[in-house]
């Protein structure tokens, strides 16, 4: 028996595009020959997204579901609010931009009929302004370096979860993560293949370079202590040199006398080592500040509408309902 699908897809300000991922999208899922369903996101859209999600709903109620959160809270947690939503075997994630064609679904969905309960993708050829290349294999090797998560490539959200790997993911409560790293902690069988990627036609990019260090501080902090552990470190290596500086320092000033000479010597090493400590502060801080949001235990996001067709009774014609939300979900 075939596996059954859910396609979730988070949007933000994407009101010029959503008809062409309409026209592409819905073809593709069609041709698998599978039984599917598309939960569309709205990430508290300021433009009129949400009412093209409405009529695309009203067009295909029995295939579409659209979950409209009550504010933005980003696209990781908008995709934790998809899976909360989910019914299929498998669940695949993709970005409305269509920089990742609708049209490689299918690649994703043979991996995990061969056993992937996992499927990362890699963008072949990629489209995106250099400093955008770079600053993602610096944060790449960074991450690999100070966590145990091995993904090429971490800004591709085209990716295939098996229902279990959702199961867990909705079990947590995290306030703040980064889905694909969570998906492959839990995953027994990850791979990886290649996707073609597309230049972006319609719309700008939504992660600046501050949100993109944002989120690589999430995804550093979330899974990982090794940050700490090099902090604790450095600070042992530099507690001994100065212990060994002071210890010459005293030796000196028995043999030769006092000097005056090396104060700005002095003032340029004190200023590095503030430098190193406010670092470490802010590091610190980075895991001090995610243990407070929590246990505060907010919601991690309110939904404000819910577009879904009523599960109808055998021979009972469906009807398509909105049904409204005030509670969040995860803690």
């Amino acid at each position: 028996m075939n596996a059954t699908l859910s396609v979730v897809i988070p949007i933000f300000n994407e009101e010029g595009g959503l008809q062409s991922l309409f026209d592409r999208l819905y073809p593709v899922l069609d041709q698998l020959g599978r039984k599917y369903e598309v939960i569309f996101v709205d990430d508290g859209s300021s433009d009129r997204s949400v009412a093209v999600l409405r009529g695309q709903f009203a067009k295909r109620p029995d295939t579409t579901r659209v979950v409209v959160l009550a504010r933005n809270v980003g696209q990781h947690m908008a995709i934790m609010a998809g899976f909360a939503q989910t019914r299929g075997d498998y669940v695949i994630t993709l970005d409305a931009d269509l920089q990742n064609p609708p049209e490689e679904i299918g690649k994703i969905v043979a991996a995990m009929d061969e056993g992937a309960d996992y499927v990362g993708t890699v963008r072949k050829d990629r489209h995106d302004a250099y400093w955008r290349k770079a600053a993602s294999r610096l944060m790449n090797r960074f991450r690999e370096q100070t966590t145990q998560i091995r993904i090429t490539d971490q800004g591709c959200m085209l990716r295939g979860y098996d229902r279990e790997i959702v199961d867990a993911i909705n079990s947590c409560v995290e306030i703040s993560t980064f889905v694909p790293a969570l998906g492959y902690t839990f995953a027994r069988n990850p791979v990886e293949i290649e996707v073609v990627h597309a230049e972006r036609t319609v719309g700008t990019s939504k992660y600046s370079l501050y949100r993109l260090i944002r989120l690589n501080f999430d995804l550093m902090t979330g899974f990982s202590v090794v940050p700490l552990q090099l902090f604790s470190m450095a600070g042992v290596i530099i507690a001994l040199l100065s212990l060994v500086g002071v210890v010459l320092l005293a030796i000196r000033r028995l043999v030769v006398g006092p000097e005056a000479e090396g104060l700005f010597t002095l003032f340029a090493i004190a200023f590095f080592l503030i430098g190193v400590l406010l670092m470490g502060v802010g590091v610190v801080g980075e895991y001090v500040g995610r243990i407070y949001e929590q246990v505060r235990q907010r919601p991690r996001y309110t939904i404000a509408a819910l577009l879904e067709q009523e599960e109808s009774q055998p021979h009972d014609v469906p009807a398509p309902r909105t049904a409204e939300r005030t509670s969040g979900a995860g803690g």
